[in-house]
């Protein structure tokens, strides 16, 4: 079986031509391709399928075989991918989600190579049935929650997947993994959650720590960064166009009142055959 490996922000991923490979069962294939030891080793698989709706359709699974229906660093490298490979030979395209249709805008250089992707990942939703929390709420903003003896503010968006972020003053001491794990298969949260801490720079620069639900601690999430700077510009901490600084890179995340846009790049790691 033939496959790329990719990752965009630090964030990897391996991509598989579903129209050339005979694949089977998803979930044990992630599994498998995905393990750092006896695999490739990647946070999640990207496939891709013929869409009835869009140009063409994402399947994401993350590490640990689950399936999630959006990959904000995913889609990137998805985008570039499809490009290259001319699955899709335009710039400005269509892809079907798990959470519906987003649009893409390539940055192609002279030898046809995608540079950047920006991606119209629309608007996040605070409706705590649709994350879902486990909260009779309107909206999950600034809770408090109690994590090992320790109380954490916290709140939850939906941006193709949940996301729970903390603002915090510093990172020092704060035990990412541990905290982040317990929140994410917290009562509260009947389907788990991603978890994202965050330390404002200043309005336009956010540093993002993430535990990613299904894939554990990632340097990056694309759209966790996405749902940060919905949140912070919610609550009037940030501008409407941010630059996330991410432990594997930067993504610049802007928003047109409500709708959010998130631009980075994305790279071919290695081809090979498994």
């Amino acid at each position: 079986m033939n496959f790329t490996k990719m990752q965009a922000a630090g964030n990897d991923f391996v991509l598989i031509n579903s129209f050339e490979e005979k694949l089977g069962d998803y979930s044990n294939l992630a599994e498998k391709l995905c393990h750092r030891k006896y695999g490739i080793g990647a946070d999640g698989i990207l496939i891709p399928e013929k869409s009835e709706i869009g140009d063409i359709k994402m399947v994401y699974f993350n590490s640990d075989g689950s399936q999630s229906a959006m990959c904000g660093n995913g889609i990137r490298c998805f985008s570039k991918y499809i490009y290259e490979n001319k699955l899709v030979e335009k710039k400005s395209f269509s892809v079907e989600t798990g959470d519906g249709l987003k649009y893409i805008q390539l940055t192609v250089d002279k030898e046809n190579v995608v540079t950047k992707v920006k991606v119209d990942m629309g608007e996040g939703t605070l409706d705590p049935k649709k994350l879902p929390v486990a909260l009779d709420k309107n909206e999950i903003i600034n809770e408090k929650i109690n994590i090992k003896g320790k109380e954490y503010t916290f709140s939850t968006i939906l941006t193709g997947v949940i996301h729970t972020v903390i603002f915090v003053d510093t990172f020092d001491n704060l035990d990412i993994n541990g905290v982040g794990r317990e929140i994410e298969i917290h009562p509260l949260f009947p389907e788990k959650t991603n978890v994202n801490f965050v330390k404002i720079i200043d309005k336009n620069n956010v540093e993002i720590r993430t535990w990613e639900r299904g894939a554990g601690r990632t340097l990056a999430c694309g759209t966790g960064s996405c749902g940060t700077v919905a949140l912070g510009n919610y609550l009037n901490l940030l501008d409407n166009n941010v630059n996330v600084h991410t432990e594997g890179g930067v993504l610049n995340i802007s928003m047109k009142g409500k709708r959010i846009y998130m631009e980075g790049s994305a790279t071919t790691v290695f081809k090979g055959v498994i």
